[in-house]
């Protein structure tokens, strides 16, 4: 009998107007520190991006980059079956509603 060999994946590149994002873990208290119990859920809808697509990538006025921590719509988000805790998402980037600056970008001027 021929043994089969299983390939192991080891990188997921998002294609078109797409990112990969790590969603963040739900939370299991409020800010103040009440507790919330596990039939309690939250969605959570942030985030970090893991990848970007090279579409993205080339498009000065999407700005998205490797690492942001964004917050996002999950709706359109595409479960990624790649690793054992399931938290991979492909997310088209017009559900990236909100993208976590430390700094305020310089502004514009024209």
């Amino acid at each position: 009998m021929a043994k089969t060999r299983s390939k192991t994946l080891e990188y997921v590149e998002p294609i078109g107007a797409r990112v990969l994002v790590r969603k963040d873990e739900p939370k299991r208290e409020t800010k103040g520190g009440i507790a919330l119990p596990d039939q309690s859920e939250i969605p959570t809808i942030t985030g970090r991006i893991v990848a970007i697509s090279a579409q993205i990538g080339n498009d000065p006025d999407i700005p998205l980059r490797q690492y942001d921590k964004i917050l996002f719509h999950p709706k359109n988000a595409i479960p990624v079956d790649f690793e054992s805790d399931n938290q991979l998402f492909v997310v088209p980037a017009e559900d990236v509603v909100a993208v976590f600056r430390r700094e305020k970008p310089p502004e514009n001027e024209d």
